[in-house]
């Protein structure tokens, strides 16, 4: 196991019973208020039950492998490509420190995992930060404010993007190698623009792509006024055709499937309201759903997890089933009954996160990317 500095045990009968004259955390995204009563320095590993032990394994280890004192360049969109160990992301769009808007396209990345071995190397340390050089991708106008990935899909990198102004969003493949050519896939429904199209991922079994659209891009003030409801969609790539699947959320957000495809969770982050601010009685939810084999129809809908700290977005799912996603302290992990068993505890948000390989995490932090070296192994969602 993880050093002492590393790793805090916490019961869940310990605080099952606050009292009248203690203190209650009253704000979901407040940093002041995280759920943290060991007060132990960030990161670290919070457990709450025993089966996060078999998700860390024997010697666990987080640490920095990337930052920037001022911008928030690892925001979303990871995907990991085996064949060159490369990780790409996007940065933050239309956030505070993203510097993009609608008249700034956000950048997009890539980071050598071969490069941030050697920077261990250098390090004497197994536990110090290091700051990997990160490279940037240039990439063609059509792909505007990339903000989910996944992949690689058929030896290409599918990246959501959300557009910005009248620049609509769109799926498309971008090839990982120079000069990163870009194959458009889907930019309307119908003739009708997206509202700003957020995560994606492909069911393993009939290789159809899902993706979410909510409106932050109008919320972020990017984008116009949305003209069609916060939906998720299902995108045939073979025939071209595009359905809804799921509806009803206030702002769905992040989407995976398990192992089998049988399941899916869609993140619901509607307490986060961009320019209307945030209001916690939104929801801070995911949802799952069983998929049904043929169709891939969404059926079943039922609550899977609340989050307590900020709103859930990226989410991942590792072969025994557990969820991962990215909350408002880190990143949070579920076992497949929906019992939060543990947190990545950053002490900051974590919009996003994606395995690289056989344990290990990769966490998304805005201003900072987090490796962790984990038993766990995410489900692979390289497809073709």
């Amino acid at each position: 196991m993880a050093s002492l500095q590393t790793v805090a045990y916490i019961d869940p009968r310990s605080f099952s019973v606050i009292g009248n004259h203690d203190h209650f955390r009253e704000s979901a995204f407040d940093p002041k208020s995280h759920f943290n009563p060991t007060g132990s320095a960030p990161p670290f590993f919070q457990i709450f039950h025993s089966d996060f032990l078999a998700i860390l394994g024997a010697s666990p280890s987080i640490r920095e492998i990337a930052s920037s004192s001022h911008y928030a360049f690892a925001h979303e969109a990871p995907i990991w490509v085996r064949d060159t160990d490369e990780f790409f992301f996007s940065s933050d769009d239309g956030g505070p420190l993203g510097i993009s808007d609608i008249d700034n396209n956000n950048e997009f990345f890539k980071l050598s995992l071969n490069t941030v071995k050697a920077a261990f190397v250098a390090s004497g340390s197994s536990t110090s930060a290091v700051n990997a050089t990160v490279t940037k991708l240039e990439l063609p106008d059509s792909i505007q404010m990339t903000n989910g990935g996944t992949g690689p899909f058929r030896g290409s990198l599918l990246l959501i993007n959300s557009g910005r102004g009248p620049l609509p969003p769109s799926l498309a493949l971008v090839h990982p190698a120079p000069p990163y050519n870009v194959t458009m896939l889907l930019d309307n429904y119908l003739g009708r623009q997206f509202n700003s199209l957020n995560d994606v991922k492909v069911h393993s079994k009939s290789g159809k792509i899902f993706f979410t659209d909510v409106t932050y891009g109008y919320l972020n003030q990017f984008r116009p006024p949305p003209l069609m409801p916060n939906q998720v969609y299902c995108f045939d790539p073979d025939m071209g055709s595009v359905r809804v699947v799921a509806d009803g959320f206030a702002r769905p957000n992040g989407i995976a499937f398990t192992q089998d495809g049988g399941t899916v969770y869609i993140s619901d982050s509607g307490a986060s309201r961009g320019f209307l601010g945030r209001d916690q009685t939104e929801p801070t939810t995911i949802y799952a759903f069983g998929v049904h084999p043929k169709t891939q129809a969404f059926v079943n809908r039922r609550v899977f997890a609340y989050i307590e700290t900020g709103a859930p977005d990226g989410v991942q799912v590792d072969k025994k089933g557990n969820v991962y996603a990215g909350c408002g302290d880190g990143v949070h992990v579920w076992n497949a009954e929906g019992t939060l068993v543990g947190k990545f505890f950053l002490g900051t948000g974590s919009a996003n996160l994606a395995f690289a390989g056989d344990g290990r995490l990769i966490i998304l932090a805005e201003t900072t990317i987090y490796l962790a070296q984990i038993a766990a192994d995410g489900v692979d969602v390289a497809f073709g």
